[in-house]
């Protein structure tokens, strides 16, 4: 019987070990630092399933918050689809709930993001761009 409960607890261990090593639920690579910082812009998913404003422009230090008023889920990451790697701050995002906002990281860096719905990433209406200067 020890013998068994050894076991069981070594592979609990080395599931957790894996689990954390690859970073978890989620689809949303990229090491983040910081947090939210003030918002810049709004987006906001409309009830026609559409992203609006498509474009916007924040500063450094700043933040974007994205808005879902839409009947369902969208999942708002950094392109390119699927690697999400080019502005990890937003895919903190992740997961938009109807009804529900959330900010992105502060962008440190002038650039300029592309986001998309990740869970409808050909979708031209859930596409945009967040200038960073």
């Amino acid at each position: 019987m020890k013998t068994n409960t050894s076991i069981k607890h070594a592979i609990a261990l080395t599931a957790g070990l894996l689990f954390a090593a690859c970073g978890g639920y989620g689809t949303n690579p990229g090491s983040v630092s910081g947090g939210p910082g003030p918002s810049g812009a709004t987006i906001t998913i409309g009830a026609n399933g559409a992203v609006s404003p498509k474009n916007v422009t924040v500063t450094t230090g700043q933040s974007v918050t994205f808005v879902n008023n839409d009947s369902k889920a969208h999942q708002i990451d950094s392109d390119p689809h699927p690697a999400h790697t080019d502005c990890p701050q937003i895919n903190v995002v992740d997961r938009l709930e109807v009804g529900q906002s959330k900010l992105t990281n502060a962008f440190t860096t002038a650039k300029s993001c592309g986001f998309h719905d990740h869970l409808d990433d050909t979708n031209q209406n859930l596409r945009g761009t967040i200038t960073i200067q």
